[in-house]
């Protein structure tokens, strides 16, 4: 039985995808270990290390159905070494002595980083997947609601018109920048490590270097300048970039429930008949997608501080960090993969109700345009004088409940300066949404243009 949100039978659909997890578990690591050990063999083979038979066999047996696991999972307990029981279980699956040449020239780290950093990579395609997605339904929602006037709010208040796409497209810009930030790390992370014992391959140091450059390319993984065994500044990065793009989620998600408070009532989560909020009050439609996409962003964030604790490593070696990273790389890569699926299936399904954003518009009986009579006000008195005639107006309406344009009307320098025609112009907040279309059309663009070169990024 499980024991982790992540692999639960009941809820690990909320915490993740299948496609992720298939990348972190257990088989797949085990096969990452032995495709590495494999390519090694076939690297060293073609120098004349090792004979070309033994590498044929160590090819041929290097795959998990091949193994004793039961036996593996024995001399694990028995070693306490996470490799040494799959060199022995492969020794023993492979004929003629093959057995002999594999793990020739190599530490444990070497196989075990370089099969972490596969693993990465099966991730870096999924996750590029998904950001196209998100990208796309934000880039249709933004340009779908370019001119759907709402409220501006600052400070939790009511502050100018905006559109829903203005809103929408700040989203999309954070994700597009997140997606370079992907794609810019990508040739830092995925680089493989094979360095021996202290990094310096003395025990192949005639044929270090061919080895080296012939087995990363044979996984599809970049050369390191130098070992990295202590150099862990790379899956920091990762984790990094995968905390800010979890957070930009929580964000989008704690604006929806923000939203859909039922006082505002703006938009609302995807809800399908038999979804259920509430097992008490029947009536509640909960943002139950968008809780989960924000406990999941807020996970990622706090356990991306743990890949910089790993940074801090001793002399050529200490698997105290390494240890870490088994632990929070699969975690932090599931749930961002589950904060993306979740976030998407929000967009892409949210209700947008354009009627209660315009009669939320009203709330302030015209305060939300003071900008506009005092700009327009400025121009015939000064700005400072101005401000300060348009504040006591507001403040006088809103202390008394009464519509903005009354207290306007009622000020002798307002009444002298603006028509009432002028003043009713002003107070429309349908003319007073500056650029926000113009903005959303750059970004849509943006979101558009950058797919192709992204997309075409490799290693």
């Amino acid at each position: 039985m499980a024991s982790h949100i992540v692999d639960s039978v009941f809820l690990k659909d909320l915490y993740g995808t299948p496609e992720m997890r298939a990348v972190f578990d257990d088989m797949s690591l085990l096969q990452k270990w032995l495709d590495t050990e494999a390519a090694l063999a076939q690297s060293e083979a073609e120098l004349g290390l090792i004979p070309v038979e033994a590498a044929a066999e160590i090819s041929k047996r290097a795959r998990v159905d091949q193994l004793d696991l039961e036996r593996m999972k024995h001399l694990v307990d028995e070693t306490v070494h996470p490799l040494m029981p799959l060199i022995r279980v492969l020794q023993a699956a492979c004929q003629g002595g093959a057995g002999e040449y594999i793990h020739w020239g190599a530490t444990t780290q070497d196989i075990m980083d370089t099969a972490m950093i596969l693993q990465v990579k099966d991730a870096f395609g999924i996750f590029e997947r998904r950001l196209d997605a998100l990208i796309d339904s934000l880039a249709g929602m933004a340009a779908g609601y370019r001119d759907t006037p709402m409220a501006g709010r600052t400070h939790g208040q009511q502050a100018l018109p905006i559109t829903f796409g203005y809103k929408v497209a700040v989203w999309l810009a954070e994700v597009l920048r997140h997606r370079q930030r992907l794609a810019e790390c990508k040739p830092r992370v995925l680089v493989g490590q094979f360095g021996g014992a202290v990094g310096t391959l003395a025990s192949v140091s005639a044929y270090g270097l061919q080895i080296q450059a012939d087995l990363l390319a044979r996984l599809g993984l970049g050369v390191p300048l130098i070992a990295w065994h202590t150099a862990r500044d790379n899956l920091a990065e990762f984790a990094s970039v995968l905390a800010m793009l979890a957070a930009t989620t929580g964000k989008i998600a704690h604006e929806v429930i923000s939203l859909q408070r039922t006082e505002l009532a703006e938009v609302e989560e995807p809800f399908n008949a038999g979804k259920v909020g509430s097992s008490t009050m029947p009536h509640k439609r909960n943002p139950m997608f968008c809780e989960a996409v924000q406990a999941l962003a807020r996970y990622v964030m706090h356990v991306a501080p743990v890949a910089m604790e790993a940074m801090i490593q001793e002399h050529e070696r200490d698997w105290t960090g390494d240890h870490l990273e088994w632990a929070y790389l699969p975690e932090i890569c599931v749930m961002t993969d589950g904060a993306l699926m979740l976030t998407t299936r929000v967009v892409t399904g949210l209700q947008v109700y354009p009627a209660r954003m315009l009669a939320n518009m009203g709330l302030l009986n015209g305060l939300m345009l003071s900008e506009a009579v005092m700009l327009a006000l400025a121009q015939k008195i000064g700005r400072q004088s101005a401000h300060d005639i348009v504040y006591d107006c507001s403040m006088r309406a809103y202390e008394a409940q009464l519509p903005f344009r009354q207290t306007l009307a009622e000020h002798p320098v307002v009444a002298r300066n603006l028509s009432a025609a002028e003043r009713e112009e002003l107070l429309d907040p349908l003319r007073y949404s500056g650029l926000a279309a113009t903005f959303v059309d750059r970004v849509v663009a943006s979101a558009q243009s950058a797919r192709r070169p992204i997309d075409a990024h490799g290693v």
